[in-house]
């Protein structure tokens, strides 16, 4: 929970009682590399805090194609927001590309903390807010940046994923095949 707990005072100011409360209402689980967490279709009722290893969000084309949407490692937050808040089917798939541990909160942990602690409306609220932003700056990058641009942004966002995951994962995030990442990575070196 040291993990948790620490990004949470990052965020917000909280007596000591209110953090344990919240922390309380969270339970510890592990998943396998290339388990799935959830899948299209699926029942949403947790999100996810990272304590160790890295996720993948995913949606499939109208051809079966995989598109990654993004990755979660350490002291982040994944889930199905959406879906999560509205209680309605996953419209993503969610897989564990290491090893995983995660803290992990139902809906009604969750609705009775934001009812019961106002430290944790506050931590929700700057949460969604920088969710929102890394969205539209993902949006701005697929519409005005060119491939390789959008590949520096990667590694300059992520500086060590690229050596925990496939080039396959990393091309699909940037929405290019991997043969053009390997040539963007090639024309990099020289």
């Amino acid at each position: 929970m040291h993990n948790l707990s620490k990004h949470i005072k990052e965020l917000i100011s909280i007596s000591d009682e209110h953090l344990d409360e919240i922390l309380g209402k969270f339970n510890e689980k592990v998943f396998q590399k290339r388990e799935h967490i959830l899948q299209q279709d699926a029942k949403v009722d947790e999100v996810y805090f990272i304590m160790s290893g890295c996720v993948r969000t995913y949606v499939y084309d109208l051809n079966g194609e995989e598109h990654n949407i993004t990755f979660s490692m350490e002291n982040w937050w994944f889930g199905d927001l959406q879906s999560f808040i509205k209680r309605n089917t996953g419209v993503y798939n969610i897989q564990a590309l290491e090893e995983t541990k995660v803290l992990s909160i139902n809906n009604d942990n969750w609705n009775l903390l934001l009812q019961e602690v106002p430290a944790f409306v506050n931590y929700t609220r700057i949460l969604f807010r920088n969710t929102m932003f890394t969205q539209e700056n993902r949006i701005l990058q697929n519409l005005s940046y060119t491939a390789a641009e959008r590949y520096d942004f990667f590694l300059k966002k992520y500086p060590n994923l690229s050596q925990r995951i496939s080039q396959k994962h990393i091309a699909s995030y940037l929405g290019i095949t991997p043969e053009f990442l390997s040539m963007i990575r090639r024309n990099k070196k020289d």
